[in-house]
């Protein structure tokens, strides 16, 4: 199943920049869960692929103070919304403008999912100095099955991202070269007063973009009732539920 064209991407998370850092606690609490399973080796040089706005940079600067970090993203908006002094780059996961070896750690926090992950992987891989070591982030197959169960009767368009799973990504892992793969999963939920809340949220962490099989006209007002409908009936306590089905890896070269 295809992922988005890369432009769409970039287009979506140059708009998102301005309004990431107020909506992505969820993407807060997976970068530190990702930072507590590693090593407190110190890496001389360190790349944060798919920095966005520098949600992890406060954590990798704590753990590794000596370090000298380099930031890649898609989008140069989120780049130039990074604090502090780091060397900044704009570029694809899949086609890192690095030279090979010439990196210590890998660190990836939910952008593979935006990528052909054995590409993603591969150039991860060719990066890496030998003993380097891979901390890497993504979604799984459960990511936002609220979404999908509540389109469900609405209509028949495509309305999240094709996922991989833990044993596919450690597999994928594995063929690019990487060695003591370790993938555990989790979920963290994040809960909203109401549908469009929830919506919105998605849209400010540019989060909201898909490949073939997306609707590609505006919802009709009866349509969106029916979903507000349908979600409705899966609220909880706290709200309007959104589940991250989160995949950790950590493997070495």
């Amino acid at each position: 199943m295809s992922q988005p064209p890369k432009a769409r991407i970039r287009q979506s998370f140059e708009r998102a920049a301005a309004t990431y850092d107020a909506a992505a606690d969820v993407q807060r609490r997976i970068c530190a869960r990702l930072a507590a399973g590693m090593s407190d080796a110190a890496p001389a040089r360190l790349l944060d692929a798919g920095c966005g706005t520098g949600a992890a940079r406060g954590l990798l600067q704590a753990r590794y103070p000596a370090a000298e970090i380099v930031a890649l993203d898609l989008s140069t908006a989120m780049l130039r919304r990074l604090p502090g002094a780091c060397q900044r780059l704009a570029g694809d996961l899949e086609h890192l403008p690095l030279a090979s070896a010439s990196i210590d750690l890998y660190w990836s926090s939910l952008a593979l999912q935006w990528c052909d992950p054995t590409r993603a992987l591969g150039e991860a891989r060719r990066v890496l100095r030998p003993g380097g070591r891979l901390a890497l982030a993504t979604l799984g197959p459960a990511t936002f099955h609220e979404m999908r169960s509540a389109f469900r009767d609405v209509d028949a368009y495509r309305h999240t991202l094709h996922f991989h799973d833990a044993e596919q990504l450690a597999a994928l892992a594995g063929a690019a070269g990487f060695t003591a793969v370790d993938c555990a999963s989790h979920m963290e939920t994040a809960f909203y007063p109401d549908l469009r809340a929830l919506l919105r949220a998605v849209k400010a962490v540019g989060a909201n973009q898909l490949g073939a099989g997306r609707r590609s006209g505006l919802m009709s007002r009866n349509a969106f009732a029916r979903l507000t409908a349908a979600w409705e009936t899966l609220r909880q306590p706290d709200g309007l539920p959104l589940t991250y089905d989160v995949i950790l890896i950590h493997a070495q070269t």
